[in-house]
């Protein structure tokens, strides 16, 4: 990451806080609690202005940010942070993970992460590669919710990772798409990469991509979008938000890929089920999260005004 980013407001981007642009570029990986901080310090500027959070952009400002350069945490801290925890044994432990919750710490993240929330709840969690993923074999975008699974040792990280590695874990999301899509089910085989232009998205990239594949079932058309349920059969960062975009119906909410809000301040994606072989007893275990209200409330409104 620059130490300064300079940008100029977008027509999609127009009315929007400057908190929630400025963390839209920054990515995932930066919490609003940092972007609070850069605004409140003067650290980011509108036309040279400082600016409250809360302040509603125009298309054609000019926003300047000085990017604090933060010291790297060594290891993660125990933090008092509820859990929904779906199942849990000695070996692995299954978390509903709640949209705005980051996974792990890392730049603008220190603490108040799941991996803070598990060290609290586990009292230890064994040791990856990353002393900030203590634990962690997968991950969920911070605003996606649903389903995510982390090991309680060694064994359990050494099996889970391998699954994951030799992609013989199932993972089904259910996602609102703009338009109509007429096709029941489809193949969405595109390699992705880091876009050039902007690291803190993907793209499609046949020469620099890394092989991608999405398959999504149609669920109910509406008038203005599709509910899909999509199974993905790698796991590759943002994956079915690119491969949605890429076919022209990006999730709804998802500002970075395109995606209107129809009422979400969010991507509408839930990462619904998760399939994996036990780490210790190699029973096949399904761990499925329920809809969240937010979907939820979106369909219902789909719903009233079909029948309208």
């Amino acid at each position: 990451m620059p130490e300064q980013m300079n940008f100029n407001i977008g027509a999609d981007e127009k009315k929007l806080r400057i908190d929630k642009c400025i963390a839209l570029r920054l990515g995932e990986d930066y919490s609003r609690t940092y972007v609070k901080y850069l605004l409140d310090n003067g650290l980011a500027k509108v036309n040279d202005n400082d600016v409250k959070p809360s302040y509603h952009v125009v298309e054609g400002d000019t926003v300047s940010v000085d990017l604090v350069q933060e010291e790297r945490e060594q290891s993660a801290e125990p933090e008092n942070i509820p859990l929904d925890i779906l199942y849990e044994d000695e070996a692995i432990i299954v978390i509903n993970k709640p949209v705005g919750l980051v996974v792990h710490p890392g730049a603008g993240n220190k603490d108040g992460t799941m991996v803070n929330a598990l060290l609290f709840h586990c009292g230890t969690l064994p040791h990856s590669d990353d002393e900030l993923k203590p634990g962690i074999v997968h991950r969920l975008d911070k605003d996606t919710s649903g389903v995510i699974i982390v090991a309680k040792n060694d064994k359990a990280l050494r099996s889970l990772s391998k699954q994951f590695r030799d992609r013989t874990v199932k993972k089904e999301y259910i996602t609102i798409v703009k338009g109509r899509i007429e096709l029941d089910n489809c193949l969405v085989d595109q390699p992705l990469a880091r876009h050039e232009g902007d690291r803190r998205k993907m793209c499609v990239d046949a020469e620099r991509g890394k092989e991608a594949r999405s398959i999504y079932h149609t669920l109910r058309r509406f008038k203005k979008f599709t509910f899909l349920r999509i199974i993905t059969e790698t796991g590759r960062t943002h994956q079915i938000r690119v491969h949605m975009q890429f076919i022209r119906h990006s999730i709804i909410g998802d500002l970075r890929y395109g995606g209107p809000p129809f009422g979400m301040d969010r991507q509408a994606l839930h990462a619904a089920k998760l399939e994996i072989t036990h780490p210790v007893t190699r029973e096949r275990m399904c761990f499925t999260a329920p809809m969240p209200d937010d979907i939820k409330r979106v369909l219902d409104k789909a719903e009233k005004e079909e029948k309208e």
